[in-house]
Order: structure tokens, then sequence, then C-alpha cells
């Protein structure tokens, strides 16, 4: 089963457990979101699509970060008349994974979705931990001697002064 919603002017593609990386939402990590503007689903061969939207029909999703996108440089210039600027910009982002895909509008949170689920108890038999004796206070190990870095060495150039040849006079 796979949806197509709208957000932050975008459209997405995507299935339950998928992440995705939309415009910033206003929501704290780990919130429960619910994104209503879905303009398709498809379950095994069954379509339906939405005229814009499919009506009744939601994503339950959940904030994992706030996160910041690549920089991108921005130049603008004029031609002739010596203009030029140089700007960059990073885009807030948001990585959510989906929940939940409900035709009919009916949303599982996170916290339904686990009384749900069968719970299992398996207690681990404690065992005893054997009593650690506190570390004696080891003497502090002398500062290493840094040695110098093996730089490579510039040859000393002189620089030799021109002479003229001296001429015998006569």
């Amino acid at each position: 089963m796979y949806a197509v919603v709208k957000t932050g002017g975008k459209q997405y593609k995507v299935a339950k457990d998928d992440k995705i990386i939309v415009d910033r939402l206003e929501a704290e990590a780990g919130a429960q979101l619910r994104l209503d503007e879905v303009l398709m689903i498809a379950n095994g061969d069954s379509v339906t699509l939405g005229a814009p939207l499919v009506k009744d029909a939601a994503v339950g999703a959940t904030v994992l970060r706030h996160t910041r996108g690549d920089k991108i440089m921005v130049f603008r210039r004029k031609r002739r008349k010596n203009f030029r600027r140089m700007r960059g910009h990073r885009q807030d982002l948001t990585l959510i994974q989906i929940t939940d895909i409900a035709a009919d509008g009916k949303i599982k949170t996170a916290s339904e979705a686990k009384k749900s689920e069968p719970k299992v108890s398996a207690k681990k038999p404690e065992t005893k931990k054997a009593e650690t004796k506190p570390k004696a206070s080891a003497k502090k190990s002398a500062p290493k001697k840094t040695q110098p870095k093996a730089s490579a060495k510039k040859p000393a150039t002189k620089v030799a002064k021109k002479t003229q040849p001296k001429v015998a006079k006569k």
C-alpha cells in the first residue's frame, strides 16, 4: 500500500515505514503528525484518485529530527556595472517516518499501536554481580615528550652578486 501526499508545495510517494525529508514542519522531534493532503492511495490493484484530494484519507507520520540541507551558493551580477553579490543558503528540513496510511482517515498513533500488539513478558533471572573493588589510584604517567616535526628542510640559497670581469687598464 502506498500513497501520494502533498506537503510544503511538493508531492511525495510514501509507503509505511518510509523515511522522507520534507521542508521544515512546525513539530517537535518525536511528535506524531497527520498529513491530510492525500492525492492518491493505491492498495494492490485498487487505486483511489482524488479530485484534487482523496476524501477522508490521511497519512500518519512521526518526526524523527530537524536538519538542514546542503549549502547552495547564489551569485548575482549585472554586466558592465561591476555589481557582484555572493550569498549562501541552507534550507531547513525535517526527517519524518511514515507510520500509517488510512483511506478512512483513522490513523493509529504510536501509543495505540503498542497497545494493540500482544505483550510478551520474559523476565531474565537475576544474577549476582561480583562486587568490584575500587581501582587503586594509578600513578599519573609522565607527559609524553613530543618530537619536533620532520619538516622538509629547504636548502639555503645565497644570492650571488653579479660581478663583471675586471678589465685591465692600459
